[in-house]
């Protein structure tokens, strides 16, 4: 289950697997035509609103493991997303839309503030009240903290049935859902309302100075996986610097490309 009808898509993932080419090989016939998408976030607003996307598309992914080692791993996830919006703000208005899903949208957008109206201002109240999740999210501070030894109660409810676990971890992330949803769409709106264009980083470093009076929220930037390249971003939201480093494996060390990187920038506003 994903947050919206998007593509799927890769975004600063698979950096130490064997998505990029270890330097020197040869790309193999579809790995030539797949792009990598990377992206950095402008302040903090959207770089909360990324980490929650992430977040809860891998407690969905988990859960659906149907496993205990999957309800582990997607409870996990969930402590994270509590933590998060404990101390995050994730509210943000609404950016401009394209015309052709102009109608679709706004009834999306519609219905998507109908469920957080609904939900009211205490919608996490529940998780943050539950004795349960406390203790499990106290003792996942701790390396290892939540082996059986440690936490039984989880321990006996990891032996419950799939299906009675997932029911369960269903009802959380029913709660989760009316914002997580909101979230994914205005993330879907700020790629949309991008601007991209062709750049070429000399020497593989690229500068960036953005215009006061137009702040940006989002940069994506998109490389051939051929290229066996990743960018290394650094700056603000007034300028970024990025680099372009050459994967060399795990055991070496990434160098900075020497030679001209052709890329694709999207400056998301």
């Amino acid at each position: 289950m994903a947050f919206t009808d998007r593509a799927p898509l890769k975004q600063n993932t698979n950096m130490t697997q064997s998505a990029v080419p270890e330097a020197g090989a040869a790309a193999a016939p579809d790995d030539a035509a797949e792009v990598l998408v990377f992206e950095q976030p402008l302040n903090e607003r959207m770089r909360t609103f990324l980490r929650l996307d992430f977040l809860y598309n891998q407690a969905l992914y988990h859960n659906e493991m149907a496993s205990p080692w999957g309800s582990r791993a997607a409870m996990s996830s969930l402590i994270d997303i509590l933590a998060i919006t404990t101390r995050g703000d994730v509210r943000q208005s609404n950016p401009g839309v394209d015309a052709p899903r102009l109608k679709t949208l706004m009834s999306n957008l519609l219905r998507l503030r109908a469920d957080l109206m609904a939900a009211g201002s205490t919608f996490l109240q529940p998780l943050r009240d539950s004795e349960f999740v406390n203790s499990i999210r106290h003792r996942s501070a701790i390396p290892g903290g939540t082996c059986e030894f440690d936490l039984p109660d989880y321990t006996f409810w990891l032996t419950q049935s799939d299906d009675a676990r997932m029911r369960t971890f269903n009802q959380w992330l029913g709660l989760l859902r009316p914002m997580c949803d909101a979230i994914a769409e205005l993330l879907w709106l700020t790629r949309q309302n991008g601007r991209s264009r062709e750049e070429i980083a000399r020497g593989g470093t690229f500068n960036i100075t953005f215009e006061r009076d137009n702040p940006l929220q989002l940069l994506r930037i998109s490389l051939p996986a051929s290229a066996g390249l990743y960018p290394e971003i650094s700056g603000s939201h007034h300028r970024c610097n990025i680099r372009f480093l050459a994967w060399n494996g795990l055991a070496t060390r990434p160098t900075q490309a020497q030679a001209d990187v052709p890329f694709m920038l999207s400056c998301c506003a």
